[in-house]
Formats: C-alpha cells, structure tokens, sequence
C-alpha cells in the first residue's frame, strides 16, 4: 500500500505541472488570437506585443502571458477565460 501511494504522488507531482503547462500555452494563445483581431483593424503593431506573441510560441508563456493581457486591458480588449 505504501509503494502505490508513494507511486500515485510522484505521478501527480509529474503531470500537474504538465497540466498547468497546456493551459498557460492555450490561454497564451488565446491571448495572441485576441490581440490579432484587435491589431489588424487598429492597422497598428506593438513591438512588446509580438515579441510576446513570439514568446508564447516557443513555450515561454510566463514573460508572454503578463505582457498581452497588460496590452490587451490597456486596449479595453476583453481577455480571454484562463483554461
């Protein structure tokens, strides 16, 4: 008994981080989606933006995250709903 709980723990310690991992990368996406649409009819790029769009891409979404949604709320764009 003590073996499998010792077993189901470092499962759980291996895959939650995992799991918060996929929902910042879609909530990040989300995020980019969102500034896209907006952008494109403002006919204006912000150099922080898509440098953090980029971020998200490579899977770096805690610099990434911060940086849209500050953008984003600045704009009065509504976010997205976290994952």
């Amino acid at each position: 008994m003590k073996t499998l709980t010792t077993i189901l723990i470092a499962g759980a310690t291996f895959v939650m981080p995992l799991a918060a991992y996929a929902d910042d990368a879609s909530y990040c996406a989300a995020l980019s989606k969102a500034y896209r649409e907006y952008a494109a009819p403002q006919n204006s790029a912000n150099a922080d933006a898509t440098t953090a769009m980029a971020k998200c891409a490579s899977g770096n979404t805690k610099e990434g995250i911060p940086v849209l949604e500050k953008v984003l709320t600045e704009a009065k764009v509504t976010l997205p709903k976290k994952m």
